[in-house]
C-alpha cells in the first residue's frame, strides 16, 4: 500500500526541475518539495497529529503553506484549509464542529485565538511567511526548517480522507466536504490530459490556496504535470503584467480578467506566447468573453466545478470555447439535469437543477449524516443545487442556483448566514440578502432591510455594526432600506423580483 495521494501528485516529478519560482526571488524544485514536506509530516506528527487526525490552517498564502497541506498528506492527516478573511466566531464553529488535533494561524493572530483554543482542546502553533533564517516565521515553521527532512509516508488508500473543506448552506450551519485521496487524484490527472498540460508548462499562479480552485486545481494539476508555477503571494495588477511573459498558462476568476483588461499595458504583445487562459469560481461575463478575445487574440476557457465535487465540466481545449457556456462533462463524471422536486430527468434545453456522478464526487457531508442522504439520489448522483440545462450541442449552461448561493469574487456567499446578521441589528424588522451583476467580482452583494415600525436605520450604521462579525467578502457592498418585501402567496419572500429591481445597482 502506498499514500495515494501523495504518491499520484509527484510521479512525474524530475527532482531537479524546478517547481515553483517565488516573488523573494527563491527557486524551489521537487527535491525541495520532497524535502520540505516531509519536515512538515515529521512536525505534525510531534505535534501529536495520527493518521485521519484534521489539521486546520488559516495561514497567509506562501510555499510553506502549501507544503503544510502536503505534509499534512503525507502524515496521513486530513487538511481543512480556512479562509483568511474569517472572524474569530467563524473559526470557532469549524474548530468546533472538526475537531481538529492541531489549528495553525497566523502569528499576528494568535492572541486572539489562544483562549479559543484551550477552550476546545485543539493544539495552537503559528505560522506566517518566511523572509530570513534570523527572522521568526512562526513556531511551526520555525520548528519545520530543522526538523528531520526525510520522512517514512504514511499509506492511505483511495477511500481515505484528504480534505475537508466547508461550503455555506442556506441554513447558516456551514458543511465540511470530505474530500479523500482518489477524489483529488482522479481530477488533477483529468485536467492534466484535457488542459494539455507538461512538464514544461508554466503557470502564474495568484489564486488563494484556502480555497479548491488554487489549491487544489492549480497546484495538484502542475504537480501531477510535473510543471512550474510561478508563485505570487495574490492578485496584484502590476506584478501580474510583470510575470505574465514568464508563464504558459494562468489560472484565474473573473475579477482577474476585468482588472487585467482595464490596464492598458495588458495588450496582444504581451500575451502571444500564452497557451492557455482558465477561469472559474465564478460566472464570466460574456462581455468579458469578447473582450478579451478582442485584446489578446486568447479565448478564455470556462469551466464549472463545486468544493464538493472539484471540477465537473469543461469547455474544450481543442475546439469552440462557447461564453456563457461552461462546455462538457469531463471524462468519467456523469451529468444530467433534472425536475428538483421528482428527480424525473430532463431534455435537452430544458432547466432543471444539475445533478453529477463520478470519482470527483466528495464522500459526504463531515458529521451530517442525513443532510448527506438528502444530497444524493439513491443511485449515487450528487444534486448540485445549480440549475442549469444542456443544450443541443452538448454545452452545459448554468442558468442560476437554486438555493441562492452568491458567488463575489470567486468566494461562495450564502445569503442566510448574512440575513441572521443583519436581522440582529437595531432598528431591524427584517432582511433579504441578494447577488447582482458586478462588473469587477461578477457578483456583489446587496442587502434590503426593513426597518422596525418608527425606527431610522442608516446604511452607514448597519456596515459598521457588521463589520467585524464577517469576513468583509461576505458584507453587503450595498443596502436598501424598504417598507416591505416583496412576497408570494405563501409568504416566501421573492428574491427574483428583488434582483431585477436592484439589477443595475452596480452597472450604472
Amino acid at each position: 500500500m502506498a499514500n495515494h495521494l501523495f504518491d499520484g501528485l509527484l510521479q512525474n516529478a524530475n527532482l531537479e526541475r524546478a517547481f515553483a519560482q517565488l516573488d523573494d526571488g527563491r527557486w524551489y524544485t521537487y527535491s525541495h518539495v520532497m524535502e520540505v514536506s516531509a519536515r512538515f509530516a515529521n512536525m505534525l506528527v510531534k505535534c501529536g497529529v495520527q493518521p485521519g487526525d484534521r489539521v486546520a490552517a488559516q495561514v497567509p498564502k506562501s510555499i510553506e503553506a502549501l507544503m503544510l497541506y502536503l505534509g499534512t498528506v503525507r502524515a496521513g492527516g486530513v487538511f481543512l484549509p480556512l479562509n483568511n478573511a474569517y472572524t474569530a466566531s467563524e473559526v470557532e464553529y469549524f474548530l468546533d464542529n472538526a475537531g481538529p488535533r492541531l489549528f495553525v494561524c497566523d502569528p499576528a493572530r494568535r492572541p486572539e485565538f489562544e483562549a479559543l483554543s484551550d477552550k476546545l482542546g485543539v493544539r495552537l502553533e503559528t505560522m506566517g511567511v518566511w523572509k530570513n533564517p534570523e527572522t521568526s516565521a512562526g513556531s511551526l515553521l520555525d520548528a519545520g526548517i530543522v526538523a528531520e527532512p526525510e520522512f517514512d509516508t504514511v499509506d492511505r488508500g483511495p477511500d481515505d480522507l484528504a480534505a475537508i473543506l466547508y461550503t455555506s448552506g442556506t441554513t447558516g450551519r456551514s458543511k465540511g466536504a470530505m474530500l479523500t485521496h482518489d477524489n483529488l487524484l482522479s481530477n488533477a490527472l483529468v485536467l492534466k490530459d484535457l488542459w494539455g498540460f507538461t512538464e514544461d508548462d508554466v503557470l502564474l499562479h495568484a489564486l488563494p490556496i484556502f480555497h479548491t480552485h488554487g489549491l487544489f486545481v492549480a497546484t495538484n494539476t502542475m504537480m501531477v504535470a510535473g510543471g512550474r508555477m510561478i508563485f505570487l503571494p495574490g492578485f496584484k495588477v502590476d506584478q501580474v503584467i510583470e510575470c505574465l511573459p514568464g508563464a504558459t498558462a494562468m489560472m484565474g476568476v473573473p475579477t482577474f480578467y476585468t482588472r487585467l483588461l482595464d490596464d492598458d499595458r495588458f495588450t496582444r504583445e504581451l500575451t502571444a506566447h500564452m497557451r492557455l487562459f482558465v477561469s472559474g469560481s465564478a460566472p464570466l461575463l460574456a462581455e468579458t468573453h469578447i473582450e478579451f478575445e478582442q485584446r489578446t487574440g486568447h479565448r478564455i476557457l470556462e469551466r464549472y466545478g463545486m468544493t464538493e465535487t472539484n471540477m465537473n465540466t469543461s469547455n474544450p481545449y481543442d475546439g469552440e470555447r462557447r461564453a456563457g457556456t461552461v462546455g462538457f462533462p469531463l471524462p468519467d463524471v456523469d451529468l444530467r439535469v433534472c425536475n428538483p422536486d421528482t428527480g424525473e430527468e430532463l431534455g435537452k434545453g430544458e432547466i432543471g437543477v444539475i445533478e453529477v456522478k463520478g470519482p470527483n464526487v466528495f464522500a459526504g457531508y463531515w458529521q451530517m449524516p442525513e443532510k448527506t442522504r438528502e444530497e444524493f439520489r439513491d443511485d449515487g448522483f450528487f444534486i448540485s443545487g445549480d440549475l442549469g440545462k444542456v443544450d443541443d450541442d452538448g454545452y452545459v449552461h448554468i442558468v442560476g442556483r437554486a438555493k441562492d448561493l452568491i458567488i463575489s469574487g470567486g468566494y461562495n456567499i450564502y445569503p442566510k448566514e448574512i440575513e441572521l446578521l443583519l436581522d440582529e441589528q437595531q432598528g431591524v424588522l427584517e432582511s433579504a440578502v441578494i447577488g447582482v451583476n458586478h462588473p469587477d467580482f461578477g457578483e456583489g452583494v446587496v442587502g434590503v432591510i426593513v426597518p422596525s415600525n418608527g425606527q431610522v436605520v442608516s446604511e452607514d450604521a448597519i456596515l459598521s455594526a457588521i463589520s467585524d462579525k464577517i469576513a468583509r467578502f461576505k458584507q453587503p457592498k450595498k443596502i436598501y432600506v424598504v417598507d416591505e418585501l416583496p412576497r408570494n402567496t405563501m409568504g416566501k419572500v421573492q428574491k427574483n423580483i428583488l434582483r431585477d429591481t436592484y439589477t443595475d445597482t452596480f452597472t450604472t
